[in-house]
């Protein structure tokens, strides 16, 4: 199966904070995999003027390679600065605090390993800053930096920075972070949020000292929410815009669930219910269920389209399909979109 740069990323970021032993084979295999993947995404940026995936995955694959203590080409580093430098994270409807946060902790870690020379550590240096200073002025009334998920990646530049005690910025993310860990209900999501809490980085991982230390990790499975009694309506809409769809509006029309329904059941519902026959399919992802295919169309990342949640009028939703659970009565809008 065709793996990419995030998905390996993350995974050879887990092993090595696992402490795995000391047999270098299947590990530096996969690490060498992670940089003919980061090359392939670098080529593709070069061709196309973004990485074949997202910057979000390539800042990732820097960054795990970074942690593993592996050298990545200057070309490739410039690419990620480039992108720092003019702005070129966002995507249509979205933050960018997560891709920003990534790329920060990347570039911070390729010049606190010393992965670099002097002159391309000062800028790293300063592109990091930048970063931190944007998020700061970025930050939201509700304490979060772009939303829930992404603030946990953000808060984890302040540690690796050694910033966070002189910027309020990171106490009212914490406090937030605090108020809200419910949202965190993957094991993904819960690998981003663990480190900010523990006051720690992704960075920590390549200086940990690896000894033999006992399992103690117990596998757990979330509770299952309270079933609530009764039913609700929730109004479904689905969006795609011209001139791939002249129609535009291609369904709209209520859906009937259980009132504990999650934005998944209510799919289920709508496609049980007919007519007009409501289709859709998902992807399972590390985050959770992932939207990929509605009523025939199909978001694909080589047109770097995706599936956009919101709710009515504009609103984009900050939970998965599983995870999000519509009030009664709530239009509910599944738009085709470009990042």
């Amino acid at each position: 199966e065709w793996l990419e740069t995030g998905r390996l990323a993350l995974y050879l970021l887990g092993l090595r904070a696992t402490c795995p032993p000391p047999e270098p084979g299947p590990q530096r295999s996969l690490v060498t995999w992670l940089k003919y993947y980061l090359e392939e995404d670098w080529a593709g940026s070069r061709r196309h003027g973004h990485p074949l995936t997202s910057y979000y995955q390539y800042s990732l694959g820097v960054l795990a390679l970074c942690v593993h203590r592996k050298r990545v080409r200057e070309e490739v580093i410039r690419r990620l600065l480039g992108a720092e430098q003019h702005g070129r994270f966002g995507h249509a409807g979205g933050s960018t605090a997560d891709t920003e946060a990534v790329a920060a902790l990347a570039l911070a870690c390729l010049e606190r390993e010393r992965l670099v020379g002097a002159g391309l550590a000062a800028e790293l240096r300063a592109a990091t800053r930048r970063a931190r200073r944007r998020m700061v002025e970025a930050q939201g009334w509700d304490g979060f930096f772009g939303n829930v998920y992404s603030t946990p990646w953000a808060m984890q530049v302040f540690i690796a920075t050694n910033t966070c005690r002189t910027q309020p910025a990171y106490g009212r993310a914490m406090a937030a972070l605090l108020e809200n860990l419910d949202a965190f209900t993957t094991a993904a999501t819960m690998a981003q949020a663990l480190p900010a809490l523990h006051g720690r980085s992704y960075l920590d991982i390549a200086s940990m000292r690896c000894w033999q230390e006992p399992d103690m990790l117990t596998p757990i499975g979330p509770e299952p929410p309270p079933e609530l009694p009764g039913n609700k309506t929730v109004r479904l809409v689905v969006e795609c815009p011209e001139p791939r769809c002249p129609q535009h509006r291609l369904y709209d029309r209520p859906v009937p669930a259980p009132a504990g329904a999650s934005l998944l059941d209510v799919l289920r519902a709508a496609a049980a219910q007919g007519p007009p026959d409501f289709t859709f399919d998902t992807q399972d992802t590390p985050q959770g269920p992932f939207l990929s295919r509605v009523l025939g169309l199909e978001a694909r990342q080589q047109e770097r389209s995706y599936w956009q949640l919101l709710t009515a009028p504009s609103t984009s939703l900050q939970m998965g399909v599983a995870d999000y659970r519509p009030r009664d009565g709530e239009t509910l809008i599944l738009r085709l979109s470009r990042w």
